[in-house]
């Protein structure tokens, strides 16, 4: 048996959903996703999709809570929190906004060197967004976090 670890390829995040039509129906406008692929069963239920948004591909499907797979139920629960580092997160979270998702922070300038802001869509799930303003040291970055954590 290999002591190396497996060469991860890939990371899809795969969400859960109540109203996969819906929901791909937002990503489309929302981020530009282009649908490349649906299975749906014949009552209608939408058991797997692919999304591509840029070099990612998004994943989802309805719940199936006959096997245990739930979505989160709206701003109680949370989902999931996908970071996107984008080219301009105030751009990207306006237009978020204008499709029907909620704004939870404000795209602010970060100690870490970025801009980024937190909105949540309609069906539950958190999106990071991000983009680079500056190059920050490991060592400033603490410095930095320290000094807001004795701030509070």
């Amino acid at each position: 048996m290999s002591t190396k670890p497996p060469v991860i390829q890939e990371v899809f995040p795969y969400l859960r959903v109540k109203g996969a039509a819906d929901a791909i129906a937002f990503y489309v406008r929302a981020f530009g996703a282009v649908e490349k692929m649906r299975l749906t069963e014949p009552s209608g239920r939408i058991g797997h999709a692919e999304l591509q948004l840029g070099p990612v591909v998004l994943m989802l499907s309805e719940e199936y809570p006959e096997y245990g797979l739930m979505a989160p139920d709206g701003a109680t629960t949370l989902g999931a929190s996908i970071h996107l580092h984008v080219d301009d997160c105030d751009a990207l979270a306006a237009r978020l906004v204008a499709a029907g998702a909620t704004m939870e922070m404000a795209p602010t300038d970060q100690f870490y060197g970025e801009r980024s802001c937190r909105v949540r869509d309609p069906f539950g799930h958190q999106w990071l967004l991000g983009h680079h303003i500056e190059d920050v040291s490991t060592e400033e970055m603490q410095r930095r976090y320290d000094a807001l954590m004795n701030a509070s």
